[in-house]
């Protein structure tokens, strides 16, 4: 199955060109549309002040940085963890060029992010997709009615699980929210059973139709999604 790294960073400032740094990395793993649960989460000392517009946007102070490790503490470990991957990035020109940044002051010869993983970006898809519409993270969130209230303050992590639901949204089919380790009921456990040698007499599985209500709900459901996208396999 495809493995899949939603990531996101949060910095000192908004160009690596002018010494700014990663202080903060997030990554969710998604192996087969499924969140695994192994992530990658890590606060950063950048050994330079934080500008205090960026402070405003994620909340990360100088003072909380103080103890953490630096980026070459860590970044053996993160490029293990990347490698192989699809990159889902929203805005990726930005978090891999300070991801490229900061390889290279840990070593001048080091390769680019691009050399061990693809980038994906959803900004990118989502203008392809909504063209002229806004087409940030909170925008797309209230397109496809993901809650977000929690975000007070952008953060690595957290933008990355919600980037990661959006992402979700964005490409369709059928969602688990289950971790990886985890089992479902109805066809899923079918197919579990199945791979353990457990033999099910289909023929006898109850089918549930839908209601009336149920009937509509998807009818209104289908035509949202038609509006919005312009496509539905469901419409079909």
């Amino acid at each position: 199955m495809s493995r899949q790294i939603i990531l996101d960073t949060e910095t000192t400032g908004l160009d690596p060109k002018d010494g700014h740094r990663i202080i903060e990395i997030g990554c969710v793993e998604m192996v087969g549309r499924q969140m695994t649960g192994n992530n990658f989460h890590q606060y950063l000392q950048p050994d330079r002040q934080i500008d205090a517009e960026a402070i405003e946007v994620h909340g990360i102070t100088n003072e909380f940085l103080a103890d953490k490790p630096r980026f070459e503490d860590i970044a053996d470990k993160l490029l293990v963890y990347l490698d192989g991957a699809e990159l889902i990035i929203h805005n990726a020109p930005f978090d891999i060029g300070f991801l490229n940044h900061e390889l290279r002051l840990h070593d001048p010869n080091s390769k680019p992010v691009t050399n061990y993983c693809t980038v994906t970006d959803t900004l990118v898809m989502a203008r392809q997709m909504f063209p002229g519409q806004r087409a940030s993270l909170d925008a797309l969130c209230k397109r496809y009615e993901i809650n977000n209230s929690h975000r007070t303050l952008h953060g690595a992590l957290l933008d990355a699980e919600i980037l990661a639901d959006v992402y979700l949204a964005m490409t369709g089919g059928q969602v688990s929210l289950l971790l990886g380790d985890q089992e479902s009921t109805g066809y899923e456990g079918v197919e579990s059973a199945a791979t353990k040698g457990i033999t099910i007499d289909v023929a006898r599985l109850r089918v549930i139709g839908a209601t009336e209500e149920e009937l509509a709900a998807h009818a209104e459901r289908v035509a949202a999604i038609t509006k919005s996208a312009g496509k539905c396999l469901f419409a079909r």
